[in-house]
């Protein structure tokens, strides 16, 4: 009885064109804000990757090293190479150890930096 009413009413329901209208079927608005939704996102990713001045993020197989609050004590240095992202944090400690001499470094009066590689003795 039950499934012959919901035949019927589906029946009307299809005979006043209803459901092939468009403009009446309740889920195309709901598709329309999904699709706006995803563009929206979509944009605001772009948007603060470009505001940063960092598009080389987006690129998987480009190298980049950014430097923050470079001189301070709360200097962090951000190396990604490849797919892989590190976060090295800036300490008091002072490296040391054993090592050799790989050449000179000579800053010239404009600024620029020139390296001379050392002599290898291997």
């Amino acid at each position: 009885m039950l499934l012959r009413a919901i035949m019927a009413r589906n029946k009307r329901t299809r005979q006043k064109g209803l459901l092939d209208d468009p403009e009446q079927s309740p889920l195309t608005s709901v598709a329309n804000l999904f699709d706006v939704a995803m563009v929206f996102s979509v944009a605001l990713i772009v948007m603060l990757t470009m505001s940063y001045h960092l598009p080389q993020l987006l690129d998987p197989n480009a190298d980049l090293t950014v430097v923050t609050n470079p001189g301070q004590p709360d200097m962090k240095v951000m190396v990604k190479e490849g797919q892989t992202i590190e976060v090295m944090n800036m300490t008091e400690r002072i490296a040391g150890g054993q090592g050799e001499v790989l050449g000179t470094a000579y800053r010239l009066a404009d600024g620029k930096v020139i390296y001379v590689p050392g002599n290898s003795t291997k």
